[in-house]
């Protein structure tokens, strides 16, 4: 099983939103640790991943070695992808 690890930013990010969706987005963040390659997609040209949830985008840094998961951007998605 994978250990999750947020970043100060993702948190801050995470506060920010409603209590239903900062909820429904940890929940689904949690919801990985056993598989996360089968929900995190890894995006082109780089070498962190995505997982939708919603509107939302979850930017993640997986480290297949130490079996590690670190969350680093929580954005909406017309706002991630710039961020980056």
């Amino acid at each position: 099983m994978y250990e999750i690890i947020f970043d100060e930013k993702a948190i801050e990010e995470l506060n920010k939103l409603p209590h239903e969706k900062k909820k429904r987005i940890f929940e689904k963040i949690i919801s990985t640790k056993k598989k996360p390659f089968h929900f995190f997609k890894k995006l082109k040209g780089r070498k962190d991943y995505r997982l939708r949830v919603g509107d939302y985008r979850v930017i993640a840094d997986i480290n297949k070695d130490k079996q590690m998961i670190e969350v680093t951007l929580i954005r909406h998605r017309k706002n991630v992808y710039r961020d980056l």
